[in-house]
């Protein structure tokens, strides 16, 4: 019965969500201290101290789902990159083989997706539906790095399907706009077979332009998000549309902010490179060599492509 009423909620509201809010209408999720020190350590490339402080949250609230979803973003960032190959310019992960390891990190969405499924039974909010969805969210990216396409489509209706709830209790809440707008973003950029297959199949549509306007809400309102859709903003800029420009301006801030991470210096260098500021691009894969990570592997797999990215420099 919540879920019939939940739908017919969604219905009513389709005209206001992820329109915006002012700032007094806005509502706040309701966020530990800790949460921006986790944030900004994942998004300094410090994956495994990100991941022990995740851990002690998890300790502190057993009961709520953002430890764990934290501790798998963090994971998710090892994965892109350990996984990431240069290739037609650009540094970013495209297929990747199962690994033993993968079943620990599905284990931790599938606790952050059963915590806030095990709030939601006793009262929805809109923000155990958009923790639930970002635990589908990540879901869907480990299942679609390996080829695994019904698995990650699944998981990703599942996932927007639940961004709808929170946006229908919550209209303000930027965050959901994350999930939607990739959402939007990636089923209109499928091929024309994989759309006969998601016809056939009952995945609703998307729309590129929508999906490029809600990431860009998430970068603005977003609490948790803003770091994340700035990133795939320009990575989807860059590898979809060659936007290089406006792709750029979206890594720039990030890179700032974020100098020690070698993986948005090496997405920034790319775009100076497809734009053909050969000696920027060059500043860029020089810091990405510079940065240093706190993950052996990681740090490996980034030396090798700034290698390989300075060389199609011709430097």
């Amino acid at each position: 019965m919540r879920r019939v009423r939940t739908t017919i909620r969604i219905l009513a509201m389709l005209a206001v969500v992820c329109v915006g809010a002012g700032a007094a209408e806005r509502k706040q999720i309701t966020l530990p201290a800790e949460t921006g020190a986790v944030l900004q350590d994942i998004y300094s490339g410090r994956f495994n101290q990100g991941i022990r402080e995740a851990r002690a949250l998890e300790l502190k609230m057993p009961e709520h789902p953002l430890g764990y979803l934290l501790q798998a973003e963090a994971a998710w960032w090892k994965v892109w990159c350990t996984s990431a190959e240069f290739k037609y310019g650009m540094n970013m992960p495209r297929y990747r083989e199962k690994l033993a390891e993968d079943q620990g990190y599905f284990e931790l969405v599938t606790k952050a997706y059963e915590l806030a499924e095990n709030n939601l039974k006793t009262r929805e909010t809109a923000e155990m539906d958009l923790y639930a969805g970002m635990a589908e969210a990540l879901r869907a990216r480990l299942h679609g790095l390996r080829g695994e396409n019904r698995l990650a489509a699944h998981a990703g209706v599942k996932a927007r399907e639940y961004f709808m709830r929170a946006l229908a209790l919550d209209p303000s809440l930027g965050d959901a706009c994350l999930g939607l707008g990739l959402y939007n973003y990636y089923v209109d950029t499928l091929s024309s077979m994989a759309r006969v297959m998601r016809f056939f199949m009952g995945i609703p549509g998307g729309n590129k332009e929508e999906g490029i306007r809600l990431l860009h809400r998430a970068v603005e309102e977003g609490e948790l998000s803003p770091a994340e859709a700035q990133f795939y903003l320009a990575i989807n800029l860059h590898n979809y549309e060659q936007r290089y420009e406006e792709a750029l301006q979206s890594i720039t801030p990030l890179a700032e902010k974020y100098p020690e991470n070698p993986l948005f210096q090496l997405a920034r260098g790319d775009l100076f490179a497809k734009l053909g500021r050969r000696e920027q691009a060059r500043i860029c894969y020089e810091a990405a060599a510079a940065g240093k990570l706190d993950d052996l592997e990681c740090q490996r797999h980034v030396e090798a492509l700034v290698k390989e990215s300075l060389a199609a420099l011709g430097k």
